[in-house]
């Protein structure tokens, strides 16, 4: 029997990490060195939104500049890694009711992580859009639907953020935290090893003020939950990086394999 393909959660914090040399961007990088290629990569950006749940179908996504106010440098990066014909069949085969969308191209909650795990744009990449029409549990569901995937030796890669509230950043703190952000990252730390789902998808209308604060919007928290989700039974949890970003962005990344 074949091994199945990782999972792999990237808390992706600033755009800028994109261009930058530090301890998060290494580790990526290390990781992305000790993984074997994948046939493609199915990856959840916090970044695409829609009433439903799509996916990249052009023959050659373009890369998204989705962003202001950056370094000059960061608006240089090229990085278009190709498409997975196989697994657009395989997606559309198997879950009919993911809608295609050939305009779409890889906004940068997908190509800032990949740039450093795979720096030559040498594995085949597919975008699963966010449906805001889901709640928690309905992500989370979609994740385990998704999971046969990693079987077939698709890698799943979910972008986002345990804790991301843009309106609380701290800008004299670059590597720290506020306390409810730590205490509400420890918390999703110890629901992941734990596998609590109820934590894990318990409904934002009952959210306490640590967890209101870390989670202000829902669209970066989702990824989360289709790594959760797409969880195996054999698989063993690691904490590929740990730590925030000016008090109020957590880069807290996992990756599961079997």
């Amino acid at each position: 029997m074949n091994t199945p393909a990782p999972a792999l959660f990237i808390g992706h914090g600033s755009p800028e990490n994109a261009v930058l040399d530090n301890t998060f961007t290494r580790h990526l990088t290390a990781l992305g060195g000790r993984l074997a290629r994948p046939r493609a990569a199915l990856v959840i950006s916090a970044h695409w939104l829609t009433p439903d749940a799509r996916i990249t179908t052009h023959p050659s996504p373009p890369q998204i500049f989705d962003f202001s106010g950056f370094p000059d440098a960061l608006y240089r990066v090229n990085y278009q890694p190709t498409t997975s014909t196989a697994l657009i069949e395989e997606l559309r085969h198997s879950y009919p009711d993911l809608r295609p969308d050939p305009a779409r191209g890889f906004d940068h909650g997908v190509w800032t992580v990949l740039k450093h795990l795979w720096p030559h744009a040498d594995v085949p990449v597919v975008q699963l859009s966010l449906n805001t029409a889901l709640d928690r549990a309905g992500h989370l569901a979609l994740g385990q639907r998704l999971a046969a995937l990693r079987r077939a030796g698709y890698m799943i890669i979910a972008s986002g953020n345990i804790v991301h509230n843009l309106r609380q950043l701290d800008w004299q703190s670059p590597h720290g935290a506020h306390d409810w952000a730590q205490r509400f990252d420890q918390r999703i730390q110890e629901a992941l090893e734990q596998q609590d789902l109820a934590v894990l998808t318990a409904p934002a209308a009952g959210m306490d003020q640590d967890a209101r604060l870390s989670v202000p919007t829902e669209e970066h928290y989702w990824p989360l939950l289709y790594v959760a989700g797409a969880r195996l039974p054999a698989d063993r949890l690691e904490w590929v990086h740990e730590g925030f970003e000016y008090g109020g962005i957590s880069l807290r990344s996992l990756l599961l394999t079997s």
